[in-house]
């Protein structure tokens, strides 16, 4: 059978088949999903058994997988913590392109190529793989890690710069330029999509699905998040931006929604799926013959572009001053380039600045370094002279049944874990640190594994049974995401949370939390009152000061909560600035002994430093 004669029923048979079969597989020999998405499109794609002779025919359907990841991604990203991430989006992914992209064309200038050819080649390789990098942080766990941050922070920008690279490519076209519409106007319909984008995410999105939530239909919900993810995906590749852009726009601007986590559990599957299918067309798309002609020529570029953009992107992290380990985690991860890599060489050929052989070999090397990129993201360890075991353990909550769900098993979750088990309750212990918990298994205590800031976790822990959540984990945002689900989904449970500080104290009251307390609170009470006692103060005297302290803690934070967080100043004791003055009123006046003092006296010397 072959591609020609196949139906889209038994297309998709042999696409689901071969991931089922290629995915455990890789991952039972370690390789990772990924690997075994690439080896399956290449078995089934032209090169090998030829069931699907042009990739094309799934690569519009699996870019939605891309789509629908960076709308969950967005989705996990308030408007507020995006315009955080300004300085990482501008600085190291303006750096990134401008320095990758000026090493990678210094190689084909080097071996007499053309000058726009090696700066389109340059700026085509210096492009990263969204779906490759995600995918990977997702499967570690790092999504939320600093270099998870700082890694999606250039390809943010990377995502927005393609619009400039293309008009580049038009631009250094030896061809009559075709009539098309001014500069002027693309832009200006590109600011307009985006505005779009935004207006609709800000006003009209929650009160379409606060509409619709009334009608408690559950699949009307599912029809609006999918038409919210391919409208806003659609807008944008009209104008000329990524459909990923579009999406994760929109999923920026429902993350202050009261109907984001169902709107994630509906997506998800959905986002899961596609993402197979466009590792699976990337896997077809590679031309093994273009490999077998010029293999030496192929594997000495890709070692090239590797060490180039991995090297380049360690110098630029640590000129921004990030430490060494978040710094070679970040270079392992963008050491390959992307999907928007092939759309610059369709581009480059047709415009006639690439030689389409060129273009064949710069396609391959794309593909290529995202295979090799999960491998490459292993060597974390060995670089960062961190090597420890690695722990893989399967969420299993079959036997959690505890009536408090306590999330995060660290310092503080431990202590405060021993004051319910001493008086015999029931606690369901998650964590997502593996050796956490296989160090707490080992010391008698049953804690499972799994991510607290997802619902379908939380959900299989117990959450809509237990009668109360412990909030003890020691991330702040990761305190308030799961504050925001357990309030959304499990409404009546009760939420007691360890905040951060004070500030984080003041917004957890806010959402309605039923107990916080600042972490370090109790511990600084505590000191403070053995630090009198140390200085020969009697018990019952540093007893009544820290009652004190804590009526005015008290006090100070119901008029913040009011007021805004500068109220409540004069409740704190400080130690004022004495004002010197004469303990006895001197009995005569003074006398000047010289004209300068005569001066000073009389008040006519001005003051001139």
């Amino acid at each position: 059978m072959h591609g020609d004669g196949f139906g889209q029923f038994e297309q998709v048979l042999v696409l689901l088949g071969a991931a089922v079969i290629a995915v455990p597989l890789a991952k039972r020999a370690r390789l990772g999903s990924i690997v075994g998405y690439l080896l399956a499109g290449i078995v089934i794609g032209p090169q090998a058994l030829g069931l699907f002779h042009d990739p094309g025919t799934i690569s519009h359907l699996a870019e939605l997988g891309i789509v629908f990841f960076l709308f969950l991604i967005g989705l996990e990203m308030k408007p507020s913590r995006l315009w955080q991430m300004r300085g990482d989006i501008l600085g190291l992914g303006g750096a990134q392109m401008l320095v990758t992209s000026a090493a990678l064309m210094c190689v084909p200038l080097a071996f007499g190529r053309p000058f726009e050819a090696s700066l389109v080649a340059g700026l085509g390789l210096a492009l990263s793989s969204t779906a490759i990098l995600m995918q990977i942080l997702e499967e570690r766990g790092e999504v939320r890690s600093p270099q998870g941050r700082r890694a999606f922070a250039v390809a943010i920008f990377q995502d927005v710069v393609i619009v400039p690279i293309l008009a580049l490519v038009a631009f250094l076209s030896p061809r009559p330029a075709a009539a098309g519409e001014p500069f002027w106007l693309s832009a200006l319909t590109i600011v307009g999509a985006i505005a779009a984008v935004v207006l609709i995410g800000r006003y009209l999105l929650n009160p379409m699905f606060r509409a619709l939530a009334r009608s408690g239909a559950r699949e009307i919900m599912t029809a609006a998040a999918l038409l919210v993810v391919l409208g806003s995906a659609t807008l944008m590749m009209l104008a000329g931006l990524s459909m990923a852009m579009g999406a994760f726009l929109a999923g920026v601007f429902l993350a202050e929604s009261n109907f984001r986590h169902q709107i994630e559990a509906d997506v998800e599957p959905f986002r899961g799926i596609l993402m197979g299918l466009f590792f699976l067309s990337v896997g077809m798309a590679l031309d093994l013959s273009v490999i077998a002609e010029a293999y030496w020529r192929i594997l000495a570029a890709l070692t090239m572009l590797v060490l180039l953009k991995a090297s380049t992107m360690y110098a630029i992290m640590r000129l921004f001053r990030h430490d060494r380990e978040e710094s070679v985690k970040v270079a392992l991860l963008m050491a390959q380039s992307g999907e928007l890599g092939f759309v610059v060489y369709a581009a480059a050929v047709s415009a006639g600045v690439i030689k389409p052989d060129h273009a064949s070999i710069l396609v391959a090397m794309v593909v290529l370094s995202m295979a090799l990129n999960p491998f490459l993201y292993r060597l974390v360890p060995l670089l960062t002279r961190r090597r420890r075991e690695e722990v893989r353990i399967v969420e299993d909550y079959s036997d959690a049944r505890g009536s408090v769900l306590v999330i995060g098993f660290g310092r503080f979750g431990q202590v405060a874990s021993q004051c319910l088990l001493t008086n015999g309750y029931d606690v369901t212990i998650i964590d997502n640190d593996a050796e956490m918990v296989q160090s707490a298994g080992r010391f008698g205590f049953k804690v499972f594994y799994g991510d607290g800031t997802r619902l379908d976790v939380l959900r299989a822990a117990g959450g809509d049974r237990v009668r109360l959540v412990a909030v003890c984990v020691d991330d702040r945002d990761d305190a308030d995401r799961i504050v925001d689900i357990v309030r959304a989904a499990f409404p009546v449970c009760r939420v007691y949370v360890r905040a951060y500080d004070r500030g984080h104290s003041l917004e957890l009251l806010a959402k309605g939390v039923d107990f916080e307390i600042r972490e370090t609170y109790e511990s600084a009470i505590t000191f403070g009152r053995a630090l009198l006692i140390g200085l020969g103060a009697a018990e019952i005297v540093a007893d009544e000061v820290v009652a004190d302290v804590r009526r005015r803690d008290a006090e100070r934070l119901v008029l913040q909560q009011a007021q805004g967080f500068n109220a409540g100043a004069h409740l704190l004791h400080y130690r004022r600035t004495p004002v010197p003055e004469p303990l006895v009123q001197p009995g005569k006046a003074g006398r000047a002994l010289n004209p300068e003092a005569e001066d000073a006296l009389t008040g006519e010397t001005e003051y001139s430093g």
